[in-house]
């Protein structure tokens, strides 16, 4: 039997509203806030196309079609912070992406409830910091007067300033947002592991399997689709994936070169260089259309591959 669409007549849907008006009298709250934080401002995107001028408002001000483009492309400052955000979005779906999964499956092998809450309540807890207080402590820790240097020196060791260090901030970023922020990430798989029916691991275990077998198969297939769904989501978010907060509080200017993202490109454009707004939107709109780009690639390529994409 074909399966399609079920249809409903006009009575029909009559009917269902009168029956659960109630129901959808509650989604009219989330729909106005939709409306007006997200779909309204939209019309701001015609701000990259035009000089804005603050008399005549976004509506009135000239139109000037790609200037700001033009001029982003030949902007060196541009070309630095958009290579930055790249390599730390790709560093963090290198290095971060496949932590939290290997920790939810840890997790899952823990028998004893107890031990496994102890854990996850450590693991999750620095998630629950600002970037704001913990870049404070990061800084107080780390900084050339920090603790760490302050102990280095008195054993008459080197300095250690990965926050100043062109060599060393990259990694200092990827390692501080993999200890902030992996615990949290791992809860999403260990709901999905809470789906598999624990009967299979059982009659695995009848049949000889050791852990690693049972993990490869029956774990990982249990949780394959949901690591689909998050790198698509990843790969989607990759022009946004470098942290504002995190990279905005822990970077000065001598890490400029490898620190320097567009976010935080955009936001001295915007308020400490002088305001630009039509440059700066048209920053955002290409970050936009990048990502866009981006997701539906790696949802065709997921779906490609076998596995069920998000749309």
């Amino acid at each position: 039997m074909k399966k399609g669409r079920v249809k409903y007549s006009s009575s029909e849907i009559k009917k269902k509203l009168r029956n659960d008006w109630l129901l959808y009298a509650m989604i009219i709250p989330v729909l106005v806030w939709y409306l007006l934080f997200c779909y309204l401002p939209m019309g701001g995107i015609t701000l990259a196309f035009k000089d804005f001028r603050f008399d005549k408002g976004i509506w009135g001000s000239p139109v000037v079609g790609f200037k700001h483009f033009k001029a982003m492309f030949a902007n060196r400052e541009f070309g630095v912070a958009f290579k930055n955000t790249i390599i730390f979005s790709l560093g963090k779906l290198l290095f971060h992406f496949p932590v939290p999964i290997i920790v939810a499956v840890l997790l899952n092998e823990i028998k004893l409830p107890k031990v496994k809450k102890l854990f996850q309540t450590i693991f999750t807890f620095p998630h629950f910091i600002s970037w704001v207080v913990l870049s404070g402590i990061l800084i107080n820790i780390f900084a050339s007067n920090g603790i760490v240097n302050q102990t280095l020196g008195a054993l008459g060791w080197g300095e250690v300033a990965p926050l100043t260090s062109v060599a060393y901030f990259r990694p200092f970023i990827w390692i501080s947002n993999i200890w902030k922020e992996f615990g949290w990430d791992a809860i999403i798989y260990m709901a999905a592991l809470t789906s598999i029916d624990p009967q299979l691991y059982e009659a695995a275990e009848i049949d000889g399997a050791n852990r690693f077998e049972k993990i490869l198969h029956i774990t990982w297939p249990g949780i394959r689709g949901i690591v689909s769904t998050m790198l698509i989501l990843q790969i989607g978010g990759i022009m946004s994936g470098a942290s504002f907060d995190q990279v905005f509080n822990l970077y000065s200017a001598p890490v400029y070169p490898v620190g320097d993202i567009l976010d935080t490109y955009v936001y001295r454009k915007s308020f400490i260089t002088g305001a630009n707004f039509g440059y700066t939107t048209a920053v955002g709109l290409l970050k936009s259309v990048i990502g866009v780009v981006l997701l539906l690639t790696a949802n065709k390529a997921v779906t490609k591959m076998g596995e069920e994409g998000l749309f």
